[in-house]
Parts: C-alpha cells; structure tokens; sequence
C-alpha cells in the first residue's frame, strides 16, 4: 500500500497565500512567478539588506582608514 502524502502548504513570502510546497511548485516557496520576480526586484533595489554585524574601518565604504 502506498502512503498518501499529506500536502504541505506554505505561505509565500510575498502576498500571503497558501501554496503547495512541492515539486509542483516550480516557483516555491512562491505562490506564483509574479510574487518570485516581485521579490527579486525588492533585492535588486536593495529594498532588502542583509544586517551588517558591526562598522567598516574608516566610516563610510570606499573610504580609507
């Protein structure tokens, strides 16, 4: 006997809506291909950054110490 498989359901991190996470999904964890580019504009535009843990040497970046 095969075991159904419960479906896995995941919000995306774009508009909110319930999505299969599965091999279904090409766009995962997207619910669509719009939310995937969306999202990959707001990194494009620095609208999203990685923390930085402390200061670079000498201040502003591209500046000498």
């Amino acid at each position: 006997m095969a075991e159904e498989r419960k479906k896995r359901l995941v919000s995306c991190p774009q508009c909110g809506k319930e999505t299969e996470w599965s091999e279904k999904n090409p766009f995962r964890p997207f619910c669509s291909e719009r939310c995937k580019l969306i999202d990959l504009g707001e990194w494009a535009t620095e609208s999203y950054r990685v923390p930085a843990e402390g200061e670079l040497p000498g201040g502003e970046p591209g500046q000498p110490d």
